[in-house]
């Protein structure tokens, strides 16, 4: 090279460091026909800006509800299956229910994804999953983050989270104030873990890393199960149930709503209990799938660990009065009457007492 000639240039310093800004680039406008599939009329401007605008103008009064969660370790038994489109709708239906506990509807949702080496596709898998479930809640997507990570995770992995915001019209909360003895508990079930659990059901079946090579784990998790009638990828990723729709129609008669996610049945049903109060709920009348009676089994799991740690069959519960229940009851396809409210005892350890054939569990 002659003096006068200039250096050759690298492709791109950040790309070798593990993040493709042109990959990146070319994601933008995948992601924006993905947004434009969930949309909603008092959405302002378009998906790319820094921010996105929603018009409340429709509302007299309104409350604004919002919540950030994730979808924990699920998004690596998703990885391991390479079935990727779930976790999206996991995201934005376990955030649906979080907001509906306070009687709002969904109105926007924003998700962010970091990863390390995920390809364009596969991202594209886990927002394609986003946006279809905010479309058929009447969400819009408002808008996202990705980000490459490459220092913060292994290769080949992700994580996701989401923010969620719903509106309410003032004085129509439900914050469980005015719940009390004779109250009747109602609810509907899940299909299975949702977004809960997981690090402990991957230790039980052996598919964390450090449990052997990646191909002997995911023929562990596609291998066919007698006692579930399925794979066990077809029961942990099932995707997480929105109660939204069921429920919209029936929340003025509602009290107090818990959807049933970490910490168990009774940690999460306390949290929507106002003082001197207590529940008992008994758990013959929903129904168990089958996935946590193997986890159970495999895992040598105590009763009380299992329904600490997971939903156990029971999505959410909420609370109405006793004249309300059997005419909710008879609007409300799957639910069933499955405790009542109790005035608060101090000699109860529990304020939720979870039984089964007159037994605590």
């Amino acid at each position: 090279m002659s003096p006068t000639e200039p250096p050759s240039q690298k492709a791109s310093a950040y790309a070798e460091v593990g993040v493709d800004v042109d990959a990146n680039d070319r994601l933008i406008p995948r992601y924006r026909d993905l947004a434009q599939t969930a949309t909603r009329p008092e959405q302002l401007g378009d998906v790319g800006a820094f921010s996105g605008l929603f018009d409340l103008s429709g509302y007299e009064n309104p409350v604004l509800a919002a919540s950030t969660d994730g979808v924990g370790t699920k998004v690596m038994i998703a990885s391991l299956a390479g079935r990727l489109e779930g976790v999206g709708r996991d995201l934005v239906n376990h955030c649906i229910n979080d907001i509906l506990c306070a009687g709002a509807a969904p109105l926007f949702f924003l998700d962010y994804l970091a990863a390390n080496e995920l390809s364009e596709n596969d991202k594209i898998s886990v927002v394609s999953g986003v946006a279809e479930a905010c479309r058929e809640s009447g969400i819009a997507l408002l808008g996202g983050e990705t980000a490459d990570m490459p220092d913060l995770y292994p290769p080949g992995h992700f994580d996701l989270a989401g923010t969620i915001v719903g509106v309410l019209e003032k004085g129509r909360e439900v914050t469980g104030v005015r719940i009390q003895p004779g109250d009747v508990v109602l609810g509907l079930s899940s299909n299975g873990l949702h977004t809960n659990g997981y690090s402990l059901a991957r230790a039980v079946f052996g598919l964390r890393p450090e449990d052997g090579p990646w191909y002997d784990r995911q023929k562990r998790l596609e291998t066919h199960e007698p006692q579930l009638g399925e794979s066990l990828a077809d029961a942990l990723l099932r995707p997480h149930i929105s109660y939204w729709q069921p429920l919209s129609g029936v929340l003025d008669r509602i009290k107090g709503i818990a959807h049933i996610t970490g910490g168990g049945i009774a940690g999460n049903v306390e949290r929507a209990l106002p003082d001197g109060v207590r529940v008992e709920l008994d758990s013959s009348q929903w129904t168990k799938p089958s996935i946590f009676e193997l986890i159970q089994e495999r895992g040598n799991v105590s009763t009380a660990e299992m329904y600490r740690v997971f939903n156990m069959g029971l999505g959410i519960a909420f609370i109405v009065s006793a004249e309300d229940a059997d005419d909710v009851l008879d609007n409300l396809e799957g639910a069933a009457r499955i405790g009542e409210v109790l005035p608060e005892d101090s000699s109860v350890s529990s304020r939720v007492a979870i039984m089964r054939a007159g037994n605590l569990v």
